[in-house]
């Protein structure tokens, strides 16, 4: 399994040892990785959209226009993944993520001051790239190169940044709107992001450059070798896995986005249906744990096409939910796939591609799935308002997930061969 990075234990870097001792012994590395995922929150849909009613209010927007600014900005932070998310490969955490988180701050103090209409796409842009781009893309990339043999329950500690985020603060934030203007909100916002500065660096003064931590704790992929993004573009898996990495995000933003709207057409208060959403983050806590386990337990292939079937049914009760608990079961069947999500993908890229070139090729997947978050609010704004209701487009979201598993089934197979072979 090769040595540990300077600052990890050797006896629980490449075999399983309790998931006390786990914790205890990586603590810092480990509290890197949730604390990065829970700052890349200040990018993501769910906590930009919680402000979406006043944003609209503020600068006369439709719910297509704030659908389309948030498609545009998105859809370049996507293109600039593709050629950032490789940075990862060449520059320590201590560096690049102390780099992004305070870029970060910076994107929140736009969102709090900017007073054009014009310039919110630019103004997305920068909090899509940040956030959701490049702070979650370090976290993800340092937890699946530091970790081998315990690479699922890693993700799953990190992924505990982003859940809490998730638990704590659209119900937070809602309840702060009643009391505390807006953009000051945002201003709360940066100041955290700049306070967590030293944070990190502190937790980070023991790390290793990526490149010796990528030779030493080197995982090969299928055939025995590394594989460059090139090489894994070309490959056939890559490009089956394609639909699900693009309509997670795609219509799981699309969902939260629209929130304001959704509670509207139902009849309900917004803040009702926020209360019911750390429903879902619990849901979402338990199953990153369980499939963290089973990663380290039967590896992230065989899991793959078993996380997104809760979906067909989340969207398919959303749709039709009469009260707030038919939307609550929704939530729930949403967190259980959102584990799968936050742990499965990001190991099979390592499983079946190597760690060499992980930086580069994990850009290219963060690119495909901020493109799906770009898309999907932006095309459920354009269909609402052309008269094709929400709840049509849920149904619609539902099966797009059947056909997801689907394409992926044959590719799979094949490459799990090769793997195999490998191995």
């Amino acid at each position: 399994m090769g040595l540990p990075p300077a600052g990890f234990p050797d006896h629980d870097w490449g075999m399983k040892t309790p998931t006390l001792a786990f914790l205890r012994d990586n603590a810092p590395f480990l509290a890197t990785g949730a604390l990065l995922s829970f700052l890349s929150s200040f990018g993501q849909t769910f906590f930009i959209s919680i402000f979406g009613g006043e944003i609209r209010a503020h600068f006369g927007l439709s719910n297509g226009d704030w659908g389309v600014i948030y498609m545009v900005g998105t859809g370049f932070s996507a293109l600039a993944m593709v050629f950032a998310g490789g940075l990862a490969d060449r520059f320590r955490v201590r560096v690049l993520g102390v780099a992004v988180v305070g870029l970060l701050g910076l994107a929140c103090l736009a969102m709090a001051f900017n007073p054009w209409a014009a310039a919110l796409p630019l103004v997305i842009f920068a909090l899509r790239f940040t956030g959701q781009g490049m702070t979650s893309h370090v976290a993800v990339v340092a937890m699946v190169r530091w970790f081998v043999a315990a690479r699922g329950r890693a993700l799953a500690v990190a992924t505990m940044g982003f859940m809490t985020a998730e638990a704590l603060m659209p119900l937070t934030f809602v309840w702060l709107k009643q009391h505390i203007d807006w953009h000051l909100l945002w201003v709360g916002a940066a100041l955290f992001c700049f306070l967590c500065l030293p944070i990190l660096h502190r937790l980070l003064r023991l790390e290793r450059t990526p490149q010796s931590s990528a030779e030493s704790n080197a995982t090969l992929g299928m055939n025995g070798r590394h594989w460059t993004r090139a090489e894994a573009l070309r490959h056939p898996l890559f490009w089956s896995l394609t639909p699900a990495l693009l309509f997670f995000p795609a219509f799981g933003t699309a969902f939260w986005f629209h929130q304001v709207h959704f509670a509207e057409i139902k009849g309900w208060d917004h803040l009702a249906l926020v209360a019911v959403f750390p429903l879902g983050t619990l849901t979402f806590g338990l199953f990153t744990l369980v499939y963290g386990w089973a990663i380290d337990r039967f590896g992230a292939a065989r899991l793959l096409p078993i996380y997104l079937l809760p979906l067909i049914l989340a969207f398919s009760l959303h749709a039709f939910a009469p009260s707030l608990g038919w939307a609550a079961a929704g939530v729930i069947l949403m967190g259980m796939a959102g584990g799968g999500q936050s742990t499965i993908p990001n190991a099979v890229w390592a499983e079946f591609y190597g760690t060499r070139h992980l930086g580069a090729i994990k850009s290219a997947v963060a690119a495909v799935m901020v493109l799906g978050s770009a898309i999907g609010p932006g095309l459920s704004g354009a269909l609402i308002d052309a008269g094709i209701g929400y709840e049509t487009q849920l149904y619609g979201f539902a099966a797009s997930f059947a056909f997801a598993v689907l394409v992926m089934l044959l590719p799979l197979a094949r490459a799990r061969a090769a793997l195999s072979v490998a191995a």
